[in-house]
């Protein structure tokens, strides 16, 4: 569903994104993820044919979006991050007139502002005025503009950006459910959000694409720590004394103290756990314990310590 290979983007004195290449296939709902300045947001633009590139390629569905960009962008559904609405507008009314420009005509315009609208559940404030609309039913205006044409891709840029915890739990559902009728290339900073809807990851920094795998694939291929939490009834120095010694231990720090109490987390290598001699340790410390929690690493996890080592790589060969 999308082509791209060696896509370059120069403005004076930078370089935004440098031979950038991936492709996402049909049917994949995949996160594109980076840090702020990483280049997401232009390699989206250009993509939706926003932005012009300063060398590469680049296809959606079959057609070059530099010398076929009409016959791309029918095929795309674009949500960007901040979605501009025209507020004075009723949603059906705003709707429709987002199909009519998109090519759609009379009925085939209402029907389709009529099921975007359904798919997203606005139908119950399609009379409303846009600017009476809360954030979270805004942002749903912004998706079912997206859907409005029935494009078989959808590029959503952080399409969660300003929501409440409720409102990111039903947009992560509606794009779930989107899923098994498009292909979706979202961008977003909620990385916990990405591991339970995209079935793969790729991860931009600096202008390059540096991982592309499933989100537990990509856990497990760059090793990413795990941690555990201990609450144990002793002194933190001399927890933290005996921790220092245990295989397989990376670090371990002070959380807080509960008076006699004091809490641990401790950083584990790879695929380790250490529950067990944990427990063997407070036993013949004769240390009361009465909290031992074992975390699995994270996409979280993963996404820092790559994007960290980069950044400090960076700044050596500088």
């Amino acid at each position: 569903m999308i082509h791209v290979e060696n896509l370059t983007k120069r403005y004076a004195g930078k370089t935004a994104i440098d031979r950038v290449t991936f492709d996402v296939g049909r049917g994949e709902i995949v996160g594109f993820l980076g840090p702020n300045g990483a280049g997401k947001s232009t390699t989206l633009k250009i993509l939706t044919c926003y932005l012009s590139a300063t060398a590469g390629s680049a296809k959606i569905a079959g057609h070059d979006i530099f010398t076929d960009s009409v016959r791309a962008r029918q095929h795309i559904g674009y949500m960007p991050e901040n979605v501009p609405l025209y507020t004075d507008m009723r949603v059906a009314e705003y709707l429709n007139f987002r199909a009519r420009l998109k090519g759609l005509r009379g009925r085939d315009a209402t029907l389709g502002a009529e099921e975007a609208m359904e798919t997203t559940g606005l139908s119950g404030v399609s009379s409303k005025m846009i600017a009476s609309l809360s954030k979270g039913y805004r942002q749903r205006v912004g998706l079912a503009d997206a859907l409005v044409n029935k494009p078989d891709l959808l590029i959503l840029d952080e399409p969660t950006n300003g929501l409440d915890p409720n409102q990111i739990r039903q947009v992560r559902e509606l794009i779930k459910q989107l899923g098994d009728r498009h292909t979706i290339l979202i961008s977003t900073h909620i990385l916990s959000e990405v591991e339970v809807t995209c079935g793969r990851v790729i991860i931009i920094n600096h202008g390059h694409i540096k991982a592309s795998d499933t989100p537990q694939n990509l856990i497990r291929r760059l090793g990413a720590a795990g941690k555990t939490v201990i609450e144990v009834k002793t002194a933190p120095n001399l927890v933290l004394e005996e921790l220092e010694k245990m295989p397989g231990v990376e670090s371990a720090s002070h959380v807080m103290s509960r008076g006699d109490w004091t809490v641990v987390e401790i950083a584990t290598e790879p695929n380790i756990d250490l529950r067990e001699a944990l427990h063997e340790l407070m036993i013949d410390r004769k240390w009361p314990l009465r909290e031992l929690t074992r975390r699995t690493a994270s996409l979280e996890d993963a996404f820092v310590g790559l994007t960290k080592s980069l950044d400090e790589e960076r700044a050596e060969s500088h």
